[in-house]
């Protein structure tokens, strides 16, 4: 399991943020919520995503998928404007078989919406960021 660098929106600060572990990151020089964006496999998704503090965005992707890349940026929209309440974590399916195969991954780029382990929602295709919030917030309210 990695830690990723990740600039601070509010400061520029660069700050090292673990894949998984309890708590949520914070900036160590202003102390805003930072954006928590990882990646997970087979051997670290349940460290990495349901051991998780916060829901999860789960981003089951492949490195060919054209639709993968157009929805990508509205992930990382979403997680920037949700830090300290939301994970995105990223799986490239054809690098976790057993993830793809645990999800019944059928088409990508497949999301799913995760809280302690279990899907609270899903989805399949790219959508606009507004789309994406209002699923994300419906799945949360229910």
């Amino acid at each position: 399991m990695e830690s990723s660098t990740v600039t601070c929106p509010h400061c520029g600060q660069r700050n090292r943020v673990p894949a998984g572990g309890a708590g949520k990151p914070r900036c160590g020089k202003c102390r805003q919520w930072l954006p928590w964006i990882t990646s997970a496999s087979d051997g670290d998704f349940a460290e990495v995503v349901e051991s998780a503090s916060v829901p999860v965005l789960v981003d089951l992707w492949a490195t060919w998928c054209g639709p993968c890349r157009m929805v990508s940026p509205a992930l990382e929209q979403l997680a920037a404007e949700r830090a300290g309440t939301l994970k995105l974590v990223k799986v490239d399916v054809d690098t976790a078989p057993g993830l793809s195969q645990r999800f019944e991954v059928r088409a990508v780029p497949t999301l799913l919406l995760m809280d302690h382990g279990r899907v609270l929602a899903r989805q399949s295709g790219a959508a606009p960021v507004a789309a994406l919030r209002s699923w994300v917030d419906s799945a949360l309210a229910g």
